[in-house]
C-alpha cells in the first residue's frame, strides 16, 4: 500500500461554520447602518410630523472682504508704537458724549513715515496709520475721523 496523508474527517463543517459567522458579521453591521440612517432620517421626519419645523441647514457666513483704511490717529507717539501686523482697537471720542470703539480688532497694515516736508501735516496733529479693516468698518472709521479725535488702544 503507498504511503497517503491521515485523512481528516469532519473539516469541512468547520469551514461552513466559519463561512456562516463571516456573512452573518457582515449582515448585522449592514443592517446596524441601516438601523443608523434610518434613524437620522426618521428623526427629522418625526419632528415635521409632529409640527416642529425641520432643523434648518445654514450656510457658512462669507469670509468678510477687508479694506486698506488710512486713519489720521491723534497721538503721534501712539502711532510711533505701532508695527505692522499689531491688532487695535479705534475708538472715536467726540465732544459731546462719551467714547465709543469704531473698530475692534483690527489688524495694523502700515505705518507710513511722515513726510519732514514743508506742509506735511501742518496744523492737523497726529499720525497716519493703515489699517485692514471690514469694508464697513472702513466707512465707519472715515465718518469717525470726520468728526472725532481718533486713537488707538493694543489688543
Amino acid at each position: 500500500m503507498p504511503p497517503f496523508p491521515p485523512l481528516r474527517v469532519g473539516r469541512g463543517a468547520d469551514r461552513l461554520r466559519r463561512a456562516v459567522r463571516r456573512r452573518r458579521r457582515t449582515a448585522s453591521t449592514g443592517l446596524a447602518v441601516l438601523a443608523a440612517a434610518l434613524a437620522v432620517v426618521g428623526g427629522a421626519e418625526a419632528q415635521a410630523s409632529r409640527g416642529a419645523s425641520p432643523p434648518e441647514v445654514k450656510p457658512p457666513p462669507a469670509p468678510a472682504r477687508l479694506v486698506s483704511a488710512p486713519v489720521r490717529i491723534a497721538d503721534a507717539a501712539t502711532v510711533r508704537l505701532l508695527r505692522p501686523g499689531d491688532r487695535v482697537d479705534v475708538v472715536a471720542a467726540e465732544r459731546a458724549g462719551p467714547p465709543r470703539v469704531v473698530a475692534a480688532g483690527a489688524r495694523v497694515a502700515e505705518v507710513p513715515v511722515p513726510d519732514q516736508g514743508i506742509g506735511a501735516d501742518a496744523g492737523e496733529g497726529g499720525s497716519l496709520v493703515v489699517l485692514s479693516v471690514p469694508r464697513d468698518t472702513a466707512r465707519a472709521l472715515v465718518g469717525a475721523g470726520a468728526v472725532a479725535r481718533l486713537a488707538v488702544t493694543l489688543c
